[in-house]
């Protein structure tokens, strides 16, 4: 089974995400903190990450680069989850290496688009 990690400080956002996860058949581990994600990465490395931009701590978009600039982490896609939306967003996300961006409130269809697109 695939694991996805969502990092996610809003506790409504993390639970339907991890709920639209679960229902996908996917297994969720779940952090609410740039150290916490950290931590969950270095012992579970999961097959994704579901990274929310405002954080506690260091942003996604910091986590982002970071992941992505580590050939331990580098492959793993990361997809944002936010409400910041806008077009200079999601083209800085692509900048940094992300997969895929998803606009809050997260959409169970285009999840599970991006989930299939990312995991093979």
């Amino acid at each position: 089974m695939n694991t996805v990690l969502v990092v996610e400080d809003g506790l409504t956002d993390m639970e339907i995400i991890s709920r639209y996860l679960q229902q996908a058949g996917y297994s969720v581990i779940s952090a609410t903190s740039s150290e916490e994600a950290q931590d969950k990465i270095d012992k579970n490395k999961p097959d994704l990450i579901f990274l929310d931009v405002i954080l506690p701590g260091k942003s996604g978009f910091e986590i982002c680069r970071e992941l992505k600039n580590n050939p331990n982490t580098s492959k793993i896609p990361v997809v944002f989850c936010s409400t910041k939306n806008s077009d200079v967003d999601k083209i800085w996300g692509n900048m940094l290496g992300a997969d895929g961006y998803l606009s809050k409130p997260i959409d169970r269809e285009e999840l599970v688009v991006i989930l299939k697109r990312l995991i093979h």
